[in-house]
């Protein structure tokens, strides 16, 4: 896997995610600090604005940025997106007011939006050979899951040295070597062809460029990526493969601690154990998924994957329902690592998906709109996982979510058709080659062109009145 790091360009572009991802991570921790510090025991509310926040820029600027990206260099977008969240990570210690997060936060946010979809897109650039763009995602699969488990330490271990403040300086660290790391490389340039006819029907894939569109409003450009990614069916299944992954990912996400704290009855220190067994779960797919995908095909293993999504959540709501007992701890611990491992099994090929079923040129618009589509996905699935889990109980939400993540890999399993095998060559069974049809005479004589005779006022008429002329046809045989 870790063979694709030879590559100079690539190398840079990883480490600059990698450190880019602490330097999220550790803002994530002082955040929450900061809002506590503003709000007091408002702070949940602080932090739940804020994510929705997030989550209104990501599905809201990402395909504007995307309809007027291909005006900018693309090094130059990414430096300039770095150094805007690097910016407001220098200004969030400074703020006295919870409206000032709820400004700063969107800025940083919108930044992260313009960043990631031009990120994924220049990677495949970067790494043409599919297996090495394989091993890339999982690489990039491992990075935002070693964050979510190194950040809160780094993020412990810093606080026990200095005050929460210093955690955004850190930030400030991350986001400028990303700027720098990109800097340092040189970025293939920008696809541009004219828009050929769509793929054959069936075929899941559009052919041909992206079309000049500087006539179009950004408005019509901003929606071109997201009927790209909605017209192809793959991507219409990748869409809906994403909305399992969120109905898992939600449940995880909100419902950890009061699983672990209200329903079992466990220390505080148990919740990031438990969220370490999910993290752990995608890590160990992710590690091995590399080998297996070159060896069976994306849908082999994402559509299965989606349907364990729905059986490990109706599990969860068995085990949620059940009585008391010490055997509900290891269950937790083994439902959260299968819920991991499931959504990395969709989550890692999704960008090999992406990438065979629109053109080069396509690439950065459609990486835009899964973003934008796949945050839809997590609007809908955190306000079941949430408020239902906190009006009906956790049963009815576990309930809820995983008919959410059932009805979609259905929809995926439906729109996903299996592509029919090729016709495979006879071969020698001798040498293993492909054997070659004996070759048949033909003899074929020329065809002879036909000429317009001119009509004379007494030519030779037919009973109907047709001039007599007589064609020899000859036909080639391999037109038969």
């Amino acid at each position: 896997m870790l063979s694709v790091l030879r590559n100079r360009t690539y190398r840079h572009l990883f480490v600059a995610q990698v450190v880019a991802l602490a330097g999220t991570g550790l803002a994530t921790v002082a955040l929450g600090l900061l809002a506590y510090d503003l709000a007091g025991a408002d702070a949940g509310s602080v932090l739940g604005t804020a994510l929705a926040i997030k989550m209104v820029a990501y599905v809201g600027i990402a395909p504007v940025v995307a309809a007027v990206a291909h005006r900018i260099p693309r090094r130059r977008l990414l430096v300039a997106a770095d150094l805007a969240r690097a910016g407001v990570a220098l200004a969030l210690p400074f703020v006295g007011s919870v409206w000032q997060v709820y400004l700063l936060i969107f800025v940083l946010q919108a930044a992260s939006a313009t960043f990631t979809p031009a990120f994924q897109s220049v990677i495949p650039e970067v790494l043409p050979e599919e297996r090495d763009y394989t091993r890339a995602l999982s690489l990039s699969r491992l990075a935002y899951d070693t964050e979510t488990l190194v950040s809160p330490v780094l993020a412990a271990a810093l606080l026990a040295l200095v005050g929460y403040r210093w955690l955004f300086w850190g930030t400030v660290v991350g986001f400028l070597a990303s700027a720098v790391l990109v800097v340092s490389v040189v970025l293939p340039g920008a696809v541009r062809a004219a828009r050929a006819t769509s793929g054959a029907a069936g075929t899941g894939t559009v052919r041909g460029g992206a079309a000049d569109d500087r006539a179009r409003s950004v408005g019509a450009r901003s929606l071109a990526g997201i009927r790209l990614f909605l017209s192809v069916p793959r991507l219409r299944a990748l869409l809906a493969l994403d909305l399992a992954v969120a109905a898992g990912g939600a449940m995880v996400i909100v419902n950890t601690v009061v699983y672990v704290r209200e329903e079992l009855g466990r220390p505080a220190g148990d919740v990031p154990l438990a969220l370490g067994a999910y993290g752990g779960g995608s890590m160990l797919v992710a590690l091995l998924l590399p080998r297996v995908l070159d060896r069976v095909a994306d849908r082999t293993v994402m559509l299965p994957a989606a349907f364990a999504v729905a059986g490990l959540l109706a599990v969860l709501a068995m085990v949620t329902t059940a009585g008391g007992g010490a055997w509900r701890w290891p269950a937790l611990l083994a439902l959260w690592a299968g819920l991991g491992a499931a959504g990395s099994l969709i989550l890692t090929p999704g960008g090999r998906l992406l990438r065979s079923a629109v053109p080069p040129a396509d690439l950065p618009a459609a990486f835009a709109a899964q973003f934008s589509l796949t945050h839809v996905c997590w609007l809908l699935a955190y306000p079941l996982a949430g408020w239902l889990g906190a009006t009906a109980g956790l049963p009815a939400a576990t309930v809820a979510l995983a008919v959410m993540a059932l009805v979609a890999a259905g929809l995926a399993a439906r729109v996903w058709r299996k592509a029919a095998p090729a016709a495979r060559p006879v071969t020698d069974a001798g040498r293993g080659s492909a054997v070659r049809p004996a070759s048949v005479a033909v003899t074929v004589r020329p065809h002879r062109r036909q000429v317009r005779r001119p009509v004379h006022r007494r030519p030779l008429h037919a009973p109907s009145g047709r001039v007599l002329v007589r064609h020899h046809h000859h036909r080639h045989p391999a037109a038969s």
